[in-house]
């Protein structure tokens, strides 16, 4: 082919990888156009009654919850970090791992166990009320968990992880030497930690307390069950109670602007991160030994998280299922809900993977803005709440189906009728928009370990851009697509709010048959489904483990891209 049809050939080429990230990135950003749109319309006399009603104690949970929980994270990740990145006790090396295990569980399942483990007639206050002779359930006096209390620590319990493998890593990675030159000056272990080496692991905590807020804000069964009312919980209500598509758009908005403060917030935090994250030469700090009472505060501050956040409530579910499966067996309910997962989180996992495919091989082959900047808009949907995501694609949903359905009365004379509304394709793209963040980032991972040098050698043979991808891209890639195709899966089967809002009509998932038997109050019956959930779980957690571990020993081997999109999907 002569060389002037050739870069016409590549010209072409390059436009249509283009223009489809450009679409992709679109179709992400669209729910927030439609939120707009919506909340533009008014919501006559509703508005007034939210105001005075409903949003102000709404407001105030919210950022109350997001403060709690912030501060719980916090207390706990950084300290666990600490012990486990410094110090040697009994029990450290499993700590190490076992820190992560509360990521299996999800917070609505969290909330739906201790509910009935705290509850009057429970294992915790019957035991307590054997022990001291108590007959009568209201003699014992026993806080009840269905509080802003409740959910601020049940939620922490979950949540820290986040903040723990930011902290350990920048602990182990980031502050040996400094902390060495102090400790060889004669500083003692408080005056380095808060002196030294909280100010330089700062900026990765606030990305982990960051991440722990924004799956806080998301969060609805949790909030729900424990019976804090946030503006996630509202505008679930003000949707389906209320009927009010444009009453939920403007709560959905107002939570949009916390959003963006988190963000604004972990922005001002890295404004310094050059300077914490420039000790590649560092090694790994030697721990010291703890010995008699500090080696057992030690065991007892890492144990305990690990007991709250997993296992108790897995214990409890494991003890439940046992149950009800020996009393009942297993209901013909939950293979078809487990189908119904499987299937949608499996087409969710594919479609999700070819759009990060696209947008990260974009990334990769092409130049300037049109080129890098499809990946950064594509991010912004894993920060989008599940509720906020649901209600914002009601518009664009609705737009395609008319389109296609007036086009097909027009040319040929047949209604096509809802092709994504209110189908399985309505999920599957919520889905796709909320964890394509997780897909590029772990295919950007994988690429970066292609040198450019393969993509050059191909084209300059002949082989055009498809081929490079398909004949020397995936084959070095599949480690990198088996991974975010795991993660992506998991986050897909555990995803509740989106899937409450967006299921086709009569369809249930693992996620959602949880909730309602919460709602219900029949905990009992919903203990296999909530089992199965948290199995699922611990496969991204045992990838998580592996990761971090590798990053920390090998500091290059892993980039943070993976261990945080790892971390994100919880």
């Amino acid at each position: 082919m002569p060389s002037r049809y050739r870069r016409m050939f590549r010209a072409r080429e390059a436009s249509g990888w283009i223009f489809s990230s450009l679409l992709i990135a679109a179709i992400v950003v669209s729910p927030i156009v439609a939120l707009a749109a919506f909340a533009s319309q008014g919501s006559g006399d509703l508005w007034p009654s939210l105001i005075a009603y409903v949003l102000p104690q709404a407001s105030i949970n919210t950022v109350l919850l997001l403060g709690g929980v912030g501060i719980t994270v916090s207390v706990i990740g950084v300290g666990t970090a600490w012990l486990v990145a410094t110090a040697r006790f009994p029990g450290r090396a499993i700590f190490e791992w076992a820190l992560l295990l509360p990521f299996a569980i999800p917070t609505y399942i969290i909330a739906y166990a201790y509910l009935d483990i705290l509850h009057p007639l429970g294992p915790i206050q019957s035991g307590l009320r054997a022990l001291f002779g108590i007959t009568n359930p209201r003699d014992l006096h026993f806080p009840d968990v269905r509080a802003m209390w409740g959910a601020i620590l049940l939620l922490g319990f979950v949540l820290y992880p986040y903040v723990y493998l930011a902290a350990r890593a920048t602990f182990l990675m980031q502050t040996a030497s400094a902390l060495e030159v102090a400790r060889t000056l004669g500083a003692g272990r408080a005056e380095i930690f808060f002196r030294i080496a909280l100010p330089l692991a700062r900026p990765a905590i606030i990305v982990g307390v960051t991440l722990a807020m924004l799956e806080a804000l998301n969060d609805i069964g949790a909030t729900e069950f424990l019976g804090t009312r946030t503006l996630t919980v509202s505008i679930y209500s003000t949707w389906l109670n209320r009927s009010s598509l444009p009453g939920a758009a403007q709560i959905s908005l107002m939570m949009l602007v916390l959003v963006v403060a988190l963000f604004l917030l972990e922005r001002w935090a890295r404004r310094h991160q050059r300077f914490a994250g420039n000790t590649r030469r560092a090694h790994p700090l030697a721990p010291t030994e703890l010995r008699g009472w500090k080696a057992a505060g030690a065991f007892a501050a890492c144990a305990l998280p690990i007991l709250i956040g997993f296992i108790l409530p897995a214990a409890y579910l494991s003890q439940q299922a046992a149950e009800r499966i020996s009393h009942y067996g297993l209901s013909p309910q939950i293979f078809t809900e487990a189908k119904n997962t499987l299937l949608l989180a499996g087409a969710a996992t594919l479609v999700t993977l070819l759009c990060g495919l696209v947008i990260a091989y974009t990334a990769r082959a092409g130049r300037g803005a049109l080129a890098w900047l499809p990946a950064k808009i594509a991010s912004v949907g894993y920060a989008i709440p599940g509720t906020v995501l649901a209600v914002g694609l009601l518009g664009p949903m609705a737009a395609f189906d008319n389109t296609i359905d007036a086009f097909m009365r027009q040319t040929f004379g047949i209604s096509t009728g809802l092709l994504i509304s209110g189908t399985g394709g309505a999920l599957i793209l919520a889905y796709m928009i909320r964890f394509l963040a997780i897909s590029i980032n772990g295919i950007e991972s994988g690429y970066a370990k292609i040198p450019a040098s393969l993509d050059n050698a191909a084209r300059s043979l002949g082989e055009p851009a498809a081929g490079v991808m398909r004949r020397i891209h995936l084959p070095l890639l599949r480690p990198a697509l088996g991974a975010a195709a795991i993660l992506v899966f998991v986050d897909c089967m555990k995803e509740l709010p989106a899937t409450l809002m967006l299921r086709p009509f009569g369809v249930e998932t693992l996620s959602t048959h949880v909730y309602a038997e919460a709602v219900r109050g029949t905990y009992e019956d919903g203990a296999v489904a909530a089992l199965l959930i948290v199995l699922a779980g611990l496969i991204p957690v045992i990838l998580l483990a592996r990761l971090s571990r590798a990053a920390v020993d090998g500091f290059s081997s892993v980039s943070g891209d993976q261990v945080r999109s790892a971390a994100m999907s919880r």
